[in-house]
């Protein structure tokens, strides 16, 4: 069995059998989000890779060296059509892949950090989980310079996205992006990260301001 993940759960099963529930030397384990999915996958008789197979694959071709530009933005695009599905999102955790994606978003590449910020837009949106990630993960001051300062209209769209994704319903990413953001783009009244038309106020000043630069 070379498949990874079908070892864990593999081995997940031997710690959770019966026999080993009754050995007071074994502690049971929880299941993965991940496990979850190979043990559906198993159940549904799916014979294809894994969603998680799929995302870890994509984001190694990005990271490779030698891959062409155009794999790399086919392989993050494909990746960012998979986190759209919250379960995948919410799986970028427990794969290690969130600090590999930000990681792009200072690529020198500018399709790679429009990539980039597209998919942290796209896993944080309606997503408190998520969005307590991107915070933890430190990717906050990062997008606030991509949308005041990256030099490609298209990356400072999908880093202000990001940003409007992450601080809505989540006063602390609010904070954090206000504390970051130049003061000519930062509102003079405080922002209810609860109230729409109150963060509308900073994203929509953010989203100008692209205009006003073409």
């Amino acid at each position: 069995m070379n498949d990874p993940a079908l070892n864990n759960l593999l081995i997940w099963g031997i710690q959770n059998s019966d026999t080993s529930r009754n050995d007071p030397t074994t502690t049971p384990q929880p299941m993965t989000d991940v496990d979850r999915e190979v043990l559906q996958a198993v159940i549904s008789g799916a014979t294809g890779p894994s969603n998680a197979s799929l995302m870890e694959q994509s984001i190694n071709v990005v990271d490779n060296s030698e891959a062409t530009p155009e794999a790399k933005h086919t392989a993050f695009e494909n990746f960012q059509a998979l986190i759209e599905n919250i379960d995948n999102a919410n799986n970028m955790e427990g794969l290690g892949l969130w600090t590999r994606v930000i990681n792009h978003l200072d690529n020198e590449d500018p399709k790679l950090r429009m990539f980039a910020a597209w998919c942290c837009g796209t896993a944080v949106q309606n997503n408190i989980r998520t969005q307590e990630r991107l915070l933890i993960c430190g990717a906050i001051p990062i997008l606030v310079r991509l949308a005041t300062e990256d030099p490609t209209p298209l990356v400072r769209k999908k880093a202000i996205t990001a940003l409007s994704s992450t601080v809505r319903n989540f006063q602390a990413a609010l904070d954090e992006t206000l504390s970051h953001m130049p003061a000519k783009y930062k509102p003079e009244e405080n922002l209810d990260a609860n109230d729409m038309e109150s963060v509308d106020i900073l994203i929509n000043k953010l989203r100008a301001s692209i205009q006003e630069s073409l």
